[in-house]
């Protein structure tokens, strides 16, 4: 096992059509601590962006049903899809891996795909798109401060109670600002894979953060619902 702690709950979708391949890095990635969703061509996969999300994805060149630069463009483009995707490819020329980056890669993995590395990038990908400030003992964004070890937050130096779920659930949110979190998303990052809960529990939780932690523009941040996906939790201008 690698590096378990850098990799904490990443929830990765794993485009891959060859079966040995996609069972060796699911492996290796559910090694590290990541939830893996796996799917063996783009429109699994392009069907499944509609209603779910996801840290990172990992999307495979040659795939039977459409090349992966063109799965890029698509989300790029029309679906405006901002989460890194790392291209996975035995095209190693310059000009491949160009075209690759061109089309909305945010790195690349040429195969053999090796273990070391594929941790480090999917590291290197992530530190580039929080877009929070983590000492290791708290998270600070605005006038909100997360003591992580103590497990306590404050709101513009003023003390506030959480519960143990709703601590979870802030520190999630302000960790993805800006992206939109589906239901299961949340569900399985704050609550755990196999939990079996209500969506009226997610929205109760999320209902009294709003309250709790004065999310308003004010502040800086808006939680916002998003129908029938999910929540998103975004900057405002004050």
């Amino acid at each position: 096992m690698i590096g378990v702690s850098s990799l904490p709950g990443l929830r990765i979708a794993l485009v891959e059509d060859d079966p040995a391949q996609r069972k060796v890095l699911g492996t290796w990635l559910e090694d590290e601590g990541c939830r893996v969703v796996m799917f063996p061509e783009a429109d699994a996969f392009l069907r499944a962006v509609g209603r779910e999300t996801f840290d990172l994805v990992l999307l495979d060149w040659m795939l039977p049903d459409l090349p992966g630069d063109a799965v890029l463009r698509l989300l790029r483009g029309e679906r405006r899809f901002i989460t890194p995707v790392i291209m996975v490819t035995s095209r190693d020329a310059e000009e491949d891996i160009v075209a690759g980056l061109a089309a909305g890669a945010d790195d690349y993995l040429v195969k053999p795909v090796r273990r070391l590395e594929m941790h480090a990038r999917i590291e290197a990908a992530m530190r580039r798109v929080r877009g929070y400030v983590e000492t290791g003992e708290a998270l600070l964004n605005g006038p909100y401060r997360f003591d992580l070890r103590a497990r306590t937050a404050s709101v513009a130096g003023v003390p506030v109670t959480l519960t143990d779920k709703e601590f979870e659930l802030a520190v999630f949110l302000f960790r993805n600002l800006g992206q939109m979190l589906s239901r299961k998303h949340i569900m399985e990052s704050v609550w755990g894979v196999r939990a079996d809960l209500r969506t009226r529990t997610i929205d109760t939780h999320i209902s009294s953060l709003r309250r709790t932690l004065d999310l308003r523009a004010e502040n800086g941040f808006r939680l916002m619902s998003i129908h029938r996906v999910g929540y998103r939790l975004e900057r405002t201008e004050t």
